[in-house]
C-alpha cells in the first residue's frame, strides 16, 4: 500500500491536509483561528486515524512549496521535513529539506 502525506498550509486562513492511498486522495480542511502550526500535527493525527493508519505507514510527504503567505510555507514545510527526517522518507521526492521558494 503505498501512503502519501500532502500538506498544503499556503493560504493564509486554511490549512489542507490529505492522504493520497494507491491513488485515491482523501482531504481534510480545516478554516480556523487557530495558529495553523497548532493545527496541523492533529489534523495529520485524525486523518490517519480515520484511515485507520499509523504514521510509519507514511511512504512521502509532499508540501506545497508557494506561492503563500510566508509564515503559512514555512508551518508546511518545517512539519514535512521534520516529518520526514524522523521517518526517513523523501518530502517532495527527495530525502533532503523541502525548501520553499518565495
Amino acid at each position: 500500500m503505498s501512503v502519501i502525506l500532502c500538506i498544503d498550509t499556503a493560504a493564509i486562513n486554511t490549512a489542507k491536509i490529505a492522504l493520497e492511498i494507491d491513488g485515491k486522495r482523501f482531504e481534510k480542511v480545516s478554516e480556523s483561528k487557530v495558529l495553523k502550526s497548532q493545527m496541523v500535527l492533529p489534523m495529520i493525527e485524525e486523518i490517519l486515524a480515520e484511515h485507520t493508519l499509523k504514521i510509519t505507514d507514511i511512504a512521502a510527504i509532499m508540501v506545497a512549496t508557494g506561492p503563500g503567505s510566508f509564515t503559512g510555507l514555512r508551518v508546511g514545510a518545517t512539519v514535512a521535513n521534520a516529518l520526514g527526517y524522523l521517518l526517513d522518507i523523501p518530502v517532495n521526492g527527495e530525502k533532503t529539506l523541502a525548501i520553499p521558494t518565495y
